[in-house]
């Protein structure tokens, strides 16, 4: 018995001595985090100023940045960045560098292959090398004060203990990476769209095919020109599916994935008390923890006296989009045709290609990736005149990528001078000029003019389809760039109202220079076009109230017809149809994370496209095989309602006696993906279920466990595609405003997540819940609650 009560003595001292070392490494690892959060208050001496700069920062982290010079105000960006987002900095340029897996190991050799592709650490330096001398020092006044931000830290960010690693320096050219991440995300980086659009254009007659792939659709809300009519259907002698035979498996919810792109507009000073314009943008882009962008103001006291504010990029010296006191401009991606897919003819000798001067041999160029943890890999990219080399098995020939992101000519900090633009004609000016991904540009002043253009380099072609891979070996191809003064733009037009969605802008001569690399069908620009015309006064709220328009119309044809459907006798007997149609008929038409009707409406059309798509490819995979991924236009919308409407019977896969007898197939196809999925009645299959937050932190995904700690809420949105609130998962507003320039003290501006990217920070989630909500915050830091003053250390 004694022996026996001593172990258990024993046993509970080990007890708590483990649980002692546990608190006590949780102590310790607490402390390690906390030691990083970043100085708030006080004075830091620094090498690299010229003269005192100060960073304050309101109730919600949103700094006010103040210094004598520009460059001394991109140093003073740069240490606040770091010290908030020092982590999210350095995945953005080791992402556009393809150098992830230095940091992260194996798990992202793939992607930084993708990426290595792209050559961006060569092409980077070699723009910052291009750059004016002004901007150059802009570039490394950052650099010093992103990594004297850095040092500024008591420890360093807690991302880089949890992974074994160490903070490596800014550099000048990190900052272009960050511009070409942008590239990355908003262009088509590898020619996919020409390259899988080819294989039906190969199969298909001029008619099925322009059928197909259109320029627009009734859909369509220009600034330029009309909507586009239906291309009438291709007859029985081009194509027939009454022997093809469908695949039946579901869509399963999914349908074209979401275009990184966004909404903006403005009005006239004529629709406003102020007599000023007002402009409004919400720039869609996947959302993670942190935010893409980061709010500010900047501001100097020199003769320059730049005041600026709106939302910068964790990497950047400059405001993106935002207000100066005369002008407010914003974005949206334009999805013109920036990259194109060059079909290489082989030289007479191995390793050779032709060009219009000759036969070249590639240029190769070894890439080196430096894997954490493993063994550095070696891998090869082809170059050509045009672009790089593709490395994949195209059936009739090597493909090299021409794209605007390869060329240094395209790259420049000009977005810098619009911080002191003071007219909207003075604002298109330099937009023209900008080295960006090419970006419909929104812009108004305090006269109350507003006007669009493109911001970006616009490439000429001459000679060839630039849908499609081309020969350039003939001559054909890029020839040059556009001039600034030969750019579409729109001066104050008579509505008074400008608004685009990344759906198609122009017509005629202006759409031919800008062309369709997969511009959006036009729900959401005509949704907010006729909000915009509701109205002949405009206040910030009333745009707000527009970015936030979650009304389903787009889907308002496809909730009738699935009622109509239904309403058959043959059908009001099955009570599983009868369900989904009661559901349907009195859905709440909105894409409310609340409605049930409207998640059934949406299932029911992807169920439908997908059956008419797969039959309508059938063709293509038959030539090509059955693993075949062709690109489906977004205009596509159109055919497809086409054959719902006039059912035509030659287009009728051969599955079906009648094209009633398709749909209610789809119907039938969404019911068993919820009965399989769930289990449970569908009247539980409300739209938020389907599109809950997911708002993740990059360790969080690696590491579940985190994800308490480190991610939002997961909680239903409202928002999908096709409307104004533009809202999924993983993606949507990356910011919201709505400013006049010289009433920005009554402007809105809102963020998911918050400022900091320290979870131990009290700023790390606030402000994300007026994002959730559409409640509206200021454009403006608020007062100051904390105050950094910079001083020279010398």
């Amino acid at each position: 018995m004694a022996t026996g009560s001593g172990f258990r003595v024993w046993v509970l001292r080990l007890g708590v001595l483990a649980l002692a070392l546990l608190g006590a490494a949780a102590l310790a690892a607490w402390l390690i985090v906390r030691a990083s959060l970043p100085p708030l208050d006080g004075v830091q001496a620094v090498s690299g100023l010229s003269a005192d700069a100060s960073i304050e920062r309101d109730d919600h982290g949103i700094p006010t940045i103040r210094a004598a010079t520009r460059p001394d105000l991109a140093f003073a960006t740069g240490f606040a960045h770091a010290q908030d987002r020092y982590f999210q900095m350095d995945l953005i340029r080791r992402r556009a560098a393809g150098e992830l897996s230095a940091l992260i190991g194996p798990a992202t050799l793939e992607a930084d292959k993708a990426n290595r592709f792209h050559r961006f650490r060569y092409r980077a330096e070699e723009a910052v090398r291009q750059l004016a001398e002004a901007d150059r020092a802009l570039l490394a006044a950052y650099a010093a004060g992103a990594n004297a931000g850095l040092k500024s830290l008591g420890a360093k960010p807690f991302e880089y203990w949890l992974l074994g690693a160490e903070p490596e320096p800014w550099r000048a050219e990190d900052s272009i990476l960050v511009l070409f991440a942008m590239f990355l995300t908003l262009n088509d980086d590898d020619a996919s769209r020409d390259v899988r659009r080819s294989f039906p254009r190969r199969v298909f007659s001029d008619a099925v095919y322009d059928w197909l792939y259109p320029d627009g659709s009734p859909w369509d809300a220009p600034l330029m020109g009309a909507p586009r009519t239906a291309t009438p259907l291709p007859p029985a002698a081009d194509l027939s599916l009454r022997g093809v035979r469908v695949r039946r498996e579901s869509a399963a919810e999914r349908g074209t994935p979401p275009l990184p792109g966004s909404n903006n507009w403005a009005v006239s000073g004529a629709l406003t008390a102020t007599g000023e314009a007002l402009v409004a943008n919400d720039m869609h882009l996947g959302i993670g923890v942190p935010n893409i962008y980061y709010q500010a103001r900047l501001e100097t006291t020199d003769a320059s006296a730049v005041d600026i504010a709106g939302v910068t990029l964790p990497g950047a010296p400059f405001v993106v989009a935002g207000s100066n006191r005369h002008m407010a401009w914003g974005y949206t991606n334009s999805y013109g045709d920036w990259t194109d897919a060059v079909l290489l003819e082989p030289g007479d000798a191995p390793d050779t290609y032709r060009t219009p001067e000759g036969d070249r041999a590639f240029e190769l160029h070894v890439e080196r990736i430096d894997v954490r943890g493993g063994a550095p890999v070696e891998h090869l990219v082809r170059e050509t005149i045009w672009g790089p080399v593709l490395d994949i098995a195209y059936p009739y020939g090597d493909i090299a990528v021409s794209w605007t992101a390869h060329h240094v000519e395209a790259i420049n900090l000009n977005i810098v001078r619009l911080e002191t633009a003071e007219t909207v004609a003075e604002a298109l000016d330099i937009a023209t000029t900008m080295g960006i991904p090419p970006q419909n540009f929104v812009a108004g002043d305090r006269a109350g003019s507003i006007g669009w253009t493109i911001a970006g380099r616009i490439p000429l072609k001459s000679g060839f389809d630039p849908g499609l891979p081309a020969d350039w070996s003939d001559g054909a191809g890029w020839t040059g760039w556009l001039e600034p003064a030969a750019y579409p733009r729109l001066l104050n037009p008579p509505s008074g109202r400008l608004w685009t969605a990344n759906s198609r802008v122009a017509d005629g001569a202006a759409l031919e220079l800008i062309g369709d690399g997969g511009y959006d069908r036009g729900a959401r620009a005509r949704q907010i076009r006729d909000g915009l015309l509701q109205k002949e006064r405009f206040a910030a709220a009333d745009m707000l109230a527009i970015q936030i328009d979650d009304r389903a119309l787009f889907l308002g044809r496809w909730r009738d017809l699935l009622v109509d459907l239904l309403d058959a006798p043959g059908y009001r007997d099955d009570p599983l149809l009868a369900e989904y149609r009661a559901l349907a008929e009195n859905w709440l038409p909105r894409a409310a994370a609340s409605s049930v009707g409207y998640r059934l409406v949406r299932s029911f059309r992807l169920e439908t496209e997908k059956l008419v798509w797969d039959a309508i490819m059938a063709p293509v995979r038959e030539v090509y095989g059955d693993d075949l991924d062709t690109w489906r236009s977004p205009q596509f919308e159109t055919a497809l309602w086409q054959l719902v409407s006039e059912r035509p019977e030659h287009l009728l896969p051969a599955d079906f006696d009648s094209w009633e007898a398709l749909l209610v197939a789809a119907v039938r196809n969404s019911i068993s993906y919820y009965d399989e999925c769930y289990g449970s009645p569908l009247t539980e299959r409300s739209w938020g279920e389907r599109n809950t937050a997911r708002i993740q932190h990059p360790l969080s995904l690696a590491v579940p466990a985190l994800s308490r700690w480190l991610d939002m809420p997961r909680e239903p949105l409202n928002g999908d595609v096709d409307l104004p609130l533009a809202q999924s998962p993983t993606f949507g507003a990356s910011e919201r405003f709505a400013v006049s320039p010289g009433d920005r003290e009554n402007g809105i501006l809102h963020m998911p997540t918050g400022q900091s990217g320290h979870p131990l920070s009290e700023f790390y989630r606030r402000g994300h819940r007026d994002w959730v909500e559409g409640l509206a915050s200021p454009f403006l830091p608020g007062p100051a609650e904390h105050r950094l003053l910079l001083s020279p250390a010398e």
